[in-house]
């Protein structure tokens, strides 16, 4: 009634209120929705986990023949997404497959994180907009540590290591002399979507078209009708999601989680991305091949001394910015004349 009542719509009878506040009943479902979700349920039991209710889902169900198992909604656990609650309500139900496992605490993990990145954005972020840079900086560090330490001495044992569920396959791939393990495959291959999906998002879509617009000059931006602080926000969103999502890819990796393990991840992305050339994304991808490599080659040479190869590596990072101050792939400037 109140939004009616905003946009000065009085003619609609009650019936007719009730018939659109239930637009959403009617949604048609994606072209390949049945199909893929008919593919799904041959090898996995499928259901729903929506924040609509349970009379939502089974019209939208009924009307589109989606093949659902069972029904679920948030209200069964009651508790919305991306709370942890409403994920783990659907795991006590027995459901064991290590892949939707892995997709929730996904989208647990990028979900949550990104609606933190906003926060600090429009709370602690954009508030400093005309202080100098140095101070913003200062502040989101100091914030890390906050959150750091509050995990460290407020959740229980937060100071030891958690273990990570292995749920990715064990096995290994050989060829040759090569041996490959299926683990280490599945999250290079899923690093490679995600830069070739950030690619697309930068570089194909209206809001990459935006964030590099407010990147390069925000006056103008706003000229041209851009929303800065959506944009801003927005941003900071993506930037903590991919955190986030590293941060499941590192314990996938190593079966295990601390509360510090972003410090030193934090120092080695900076420092990649000043080595590749800030300002660049290829070259943040770049240096960050470049560290790994680094540390690899400090294992080798060092092998006496393998516990030193960030030391030997950091080094080498310093010679290389020695050498080219700007980064290996420096920032395109123009310049008006």
């Amino acid at each position: 009634d109140d939004v009616l009542r905003d946009f000065a719509i009085t003619h609609l009878t009650e019936a007719q209120k009730v018939h659109l506040n239930k637009a959403w009943h009617r949604l048609d479902p994606w072209p390949d929705v049945v199909a893929g979700l008919t593919r799904l349920k041959s090898r996995f039991t499928i259901c729903t986990l929506s924040n609509g209710n349970i009379g939502l889902l089974t019209n939208m169900a009924k009307r589109a023949g989606l093949p659902w198992d069972c029904v679920l909604s948030a209200e069964v656990f009651r508790a919305y997404k991306p709370s942890p609650e409403a994920y783990l309500g659907v795991a006590n139900l027995g459901i064991t497959s290590p892949w939707l496992q892995i997709i929730a605490v996904f989208i647990v993990a990028t979900i949550g994180t990104a609606l933190l990145g906003a926060a600090i954005g429009r709370y602690i972020v954009l508030p400093l907009k005309g202080a100098p840079q140095l101070n913003t900086l200062l502040i989101t560090l100091m914030l890390g540590t906050v959150l750091r330490e509050s995990i460290r001495v407020f959740y229980p044992n937060g100071a030891n290591p958690k273990p990570f569920p292995a749920l990715l396959p064990r096995g290994a791939f050989h060829f040759a002399s090569l041996t490959l393990r299926w683990d280490s495959l599945i999250l290079l291959l899923l690093g490679a979507a995600v830069i070739v999906a950030v690619h697309v998002l930068i570089n194909r879509t209206k809001l990459g078209l935006a964030i590099r617009a407010v990147a390069q000059d925000e006056e103008t931006a706003k000229m041209m009708g851009i929303h800065f602080n959506f944009v801003v926000l927005t941003t900071f969103a993506l930037g903590s999601a991919l955190a986030a999502f590293a941060g499941v890819m590192n314990g996938l990796y190593y079966s295990e989680i601390n509360f510090n393990m972003g410090l030193l991840l934090g120092v080695i992305g900076f420092s990649a991305a000043v080595i590749g050339g800030l300002g660049n994304i290829y070259g943040a991808i770049l240096g960050g091949f470049i560290f790994a490599a680094l540390q690899t080659i400090g294992v080798v040479a060092l092998p006496f001394a393998s516990a030193y190869k960030d030391v030997f590596a950091f080094a080498a990072l310093i010679m290389i910015l020695a050498w080219r101050p700007t980064g290996l792939i420096a920032e395109k400037v123009s310049e008006r004349v």
